[in-house]
């Protein structure tokens, strides 16, 4: 047990020193913060790289910033929990509804690891109902933690940017 707390917490200090570390307009960092945070919480397990990328060139933010939040939300401690809150959501605000087995079911044959075809083809495989409920669920799970994620990250990244410029205009002074 104290060897995976270990391994958590490295994980967890190494992407946020990935984080410090990104450069670019904080905006943009900001921006794919929030993506990888709207991604990451959404129960689109096999999809959530391709999907970050799509948005992220989209709206002209960081894709690496977006990857790499979304590795730190979205890890095998986290989705099983993604998965039902999402049910749960979406059971609540569509007019469909599914049990809780058929996510139980889910998990486990994504978690089996057989692939991203195998993935694919396992969530064509539930039907359109349960496709929906999942879906309209981590959206309205993820949308308030991604906003959030954004104005947070701004001033973050803003912090950052003028700590470099100072920094470089110091070691320009010197010399």
């Amino acid at each position: 047990m104290k060897r995976l707390l270990n391994s958590i917490r490295r994980f967890l200090r190494y992407n946020l020193i990935r984080i410090k570390r990104l450069s670019g307009n904080p905006r943009a960092l900001a921006g794919g913060i929030s993506i990888g945070v709207l991604i990451g919480l959404t129960p689109t397990l096999p999809l959530h790289t391709p999907l970050i990328i799509g948005l992220a060139l989209l709206t002209r933010t960081s894709v690496v910033a977006g990857i790499i939040v979304s590795w730190l939300v979205c890890n095998p401690l986290t989705f099983v929990p993604i998965y039902y809150i999402s049910a749960r959501i979406g059971n609540s605000v569509t007019p469909y509804n599914i049990n809780f087995q058929k996510v139980q079911l889910l998990l486990e044959q994504l978690s089996a690891g057989d692939g991203f075809q195998a993935s694919l083809n396992i969530i064509m495989s539930l039907g359109l109902e349960t496709i929906v409920v999942l879906l309209v669920g981590g959206f309205v799970f993820s949308l308030p933690f991604s906003f959030l994620s954004y104005y947070l990250a701004i001033p973050f990244f803003r912090k950052r940017q003028e700590k470099k410029l100072k920094s470089i205009t110091g070691a320009a002074n010197t010399l």
